[in-house]
């Protein structure tokens, strides 16, 4: 089976997201395989205009399967919200699968994100501050918190809290 890969190694503002839409629909399944909703992209198609951050846009095309891998950190409001936007303007999310093993942004995530930025003071990176790199952090030291630990109420109770004694102490 044929593949088409786009990969960006710019930082992320090459472009990779008008690739993407112009790809769409001629394949079967469009995957995100990494990132967060940081930088994003507009799509202007027959149904309106979008901002995109998470979700493939290959959404727009109900024949194609879109999938949010397991090497995306999301945050689950941010999700939420773009899912609903896309709603409100009649596209379905019924071909959208997201792993299971993604992993999560929490509020702290965001919180930290913050924090480190204004402690590089003139050395800051310029993060969007929407917590992803800690997020990524937290998931290379096995103590990230990934969308199947909210499966299990009790399971998720205990692994949050050994996470935030952890980041408290």
């Amino acid at each position: 089976m044929p593949a088409i890969a786009i990969i960006g190694a710019q930082w992320g503002d090459e472009g990779k997201g008008k690739i993407v839409d112009l790809l769409a629909e001629k394949v079967n399944v469009v995957v995100r395989f990494s990132g967060g909703n940081n930088a994003g992209h507009t799509v202007v198609n027959q149904l309106g205009e979008f901002r995109m951050h998470l979700i493939p846009s290959g959404i727009f095309h109900p024949d194609v399967t879109c999938v949010i891998g397991n090497g995306v950190v999301i945050d689950p409001a941010a999700f939420l919200d773009e899912v609903e936007s896309l709603r409100q303007q009649n596209v379905s999310v019924d071909n959208l699968l997201v792993s299971d093993r993604a992993h999560l942004i929490m509020p702290y995530h965001i919180l930290l994100d913050g924090l480190e930025e204004e402690a590089r003071g003139s050395g800051a990176i310029g993060t969007t501050r929407k917590g992803i790199g800690p997020a990524f952090a937290d998931k290379t030291s096995r103590m990230g918190i990934r969308i199947c630990d909210l499966l299990d109420k009790e399971a998720f109770r205990s692994r949050l809290s050994f996470v935030l004694e952890y980041k408290n102490s």
